[in-house]
């Protein structure tokens, strides 16, 4: 359950459907020559017409979904691909003249969109140009097709649009690469503080107990009751260096409710998740205290790492702590057990609580739940 999340992030679902929308939701400027092309008398100049178009808008789809994914991974798009794919649709878009007539015109409108969300911004800005210039001049020199000045302004209104998709899917790439960095920063960060630590704690002591021990070894025979005087403070030294140890252990392991609310509040935003936690915490004994702060960080790591959920809510009062969200929780069972979970069962033990994991009523989200014994009734605390 608190396995280490991979090293692409993940797209959250509602982004996933935000991108198919965003490239569908200008499909409905087809309506035009879909309807001429279901009015021609031609039987073939139907087929043509609704099977180009029906082409034409799966391809757009896929080409903007394909674009979007590179840019939410903060990949560029390779330019060869990207001008054969605005070809590939300005074809798709001719090849339904014979059942469009005058209205494929309007396909211009995603051929624009398209050099936008792919090219750069001069290649952009050439092809957009050039669709919206094409209406007004094409339909000079060929009867029948009408120049329609709703083409030209979907094709500059699309156009400008899609610069903003263009930008917000580039930056929320970005976002997460920073995110990514910032992750990775942080716990080579650790355990740079971990060894500086721990070398300044055990250094000087190993060293001292390297050569008092190697001294002592050359006195045994010499004088044997200096050799023991070296030994005792071998022992000694031995001793104090445990206790720094266990002593700076305990720095790194040792938790409190209330920190733990504050970091779950940052991490919860840095993720992107709604959070609903309490302002204040209820009147705790410490070892209670620690426990609910043991069971927050774990409940939140694994909301931040595994979930995908998009609000998390914390409760708290004086027998019990609740993290639940409304995410898909992890990729196993809510019975299985984590190495999270095994160390929070084992804390909990000690205080006779028990620890929760499943899923909450309705079936969605994630709940962990950390129970304590109640209050006896003279107002001590059992445990």
């Amino acid at each position: 359950m608190t396995s280490p999340p991979g090293p692409v992030a993940r797209v959250t679902r509602h982004w996933r459907f935000t991108g198919w929308l965003l490239s569908a939701v200008w499909l409905f400027f087809l309506n035009i020559p879909f309807t001429t092309a279901m009015h021609q008398p031609q039987l073939w100049r139907r087929a043509v017409g609704v099977g180009a178009l029906v082409v034409f808008a799966a391809a757009y789809v896929l080409i903007f979904q394909w674009a979007r994914a590179r840019k939410q991974r903060n990949l560029p798009i390779p330019r060869g691909r990207a001008r054969l794919l605005v070809a590939v649709l300005l074809v798709l878009g001719l090849a339904g003249i014979p059942g469009t007539a005058g209205d494929w015109l309007t396909t211009l409108v995603f051929v624009a969109t398209a050099g936008v969300f792919l090219l750069p911004p001069v290649e952009a800005l050439v092809v957009v140009a050039l669709s919206a210039a094409t209406p007004p001049v094409a339909s000079r020199p060929v009867p029948g097709w009408e120049s329609e000045s709703i083409v030209v302004f979907a094709v500059l209104l699309a156009s400008f649009a899609m610069f903003g998709v263009s930008r917000l899917a580039q930056r929320n790439g970005e976002l997460q690469a920073a995110q990514q960095e910032i992750r990775r920063l942080a716990v080579a960060e650790e355990r740079v503080r971990a060894a500086r630590d721990l070398h300044d704690i055990l250094g000087h002591s190993l060293t001292v107990v390297a050569v008092k021990a190697e001294l002592a070894g050359r006195l045994l025979e010499l004088d044997p009751a200096r050799a023991a005087t070296e030994i005792a403070d071998v022992e000694r030294l031995a001793r104090e260096a445990l206790a720094d140890v266990r002593g700076t252990v305990g720095a790194y392991r040792g938790v409190d409710l209330a920190a733990e609310l504050a970091g779950a509040r940052s991490a919860l935003a840095a993720a992107g998740i709604v959070a609903a936690l309490p302002q204040t915490t209820p009147p705790l004994s410490p070892d209670r205290d620690e426990l609910f702060g043991w069971a927050v960080r774990e409940g939140v790591t694994n909301v931040v790492r595994h979930s995908g959920a998009r609000r998390c809510a914390v409760r708290v009062d004086p027998t019990a702590v609740e993290v639940c969200d409304d995410g898909r929780g992890p990729a196993d069972e809510p019975t299985s057990v984590g190495h999270g979970l095994v160390g929070l069962r084992e804390r909990a033990r000690r205080l006779d609580a028990t620890v929760t994991v499943a899923r909450p009523d309705d079936g969605r989200g994630f709940l962990l739940r950390v129970a304590l014994p109640a209050p006896e009734k003279d107002g001590r605390v059992r445990g």
